[in-house]
């Protein structure tokens, strides 16, 4: 189990993030920025026919205007990492697996702006 609450240190141009329990169960957790940031991350795992999944997601909420009526709505925008491992990996192939990706994203010949940009 994660300590509670999670901290993340401020890294530009992100805030700090106090990221305490708001639900938890056996397969997982969902938590709320104490800082009021409108940061909520949810982690939950499950077993699969033939191994197992780990998810975590990071949201963030807003209110936004809708350019066409002008209404205010809540909105949310999400980044997340979806890990399947089947029977017959190891624990380090996927640690291996997932650490390939973030370090694929923040290369220098990727990056995660170029990404966003649609380049692929």
């Amino acid at each position: 189990m994660l300590i509670d609450p999670i901290t993340i240190a401020a890294s530009a141009p992100n805030p700090e993030l106090k990221l305490a329990i708001v639900n938890q169960d056996s397969y997982g957790s969902e938590r709320r920025d104490t800082n009021d940031g409108g940061y909520t991350l949810k982690i939950n795992h499950g077993k699969l026919k033939d191994g197992e999944r780990h998810y975590i997601q990071l949201l963030l909420g807003k209110d936004v205007t809708d350019p066409y009526t002008l209404a205010v709505r809540r909105k949310e925008a999400s980044a997340s990492i979806s890990l399947s491992v089947p029977v017959g990996f190891t624990s380090a192939e996927a640690i291996n697996l997932v650490k390939a990706l973030t370090e694929t994203l923040a290369d220098t010949e990727v990056t995660t702006t170029k990404w966003v940009q649609w380049q692929s």
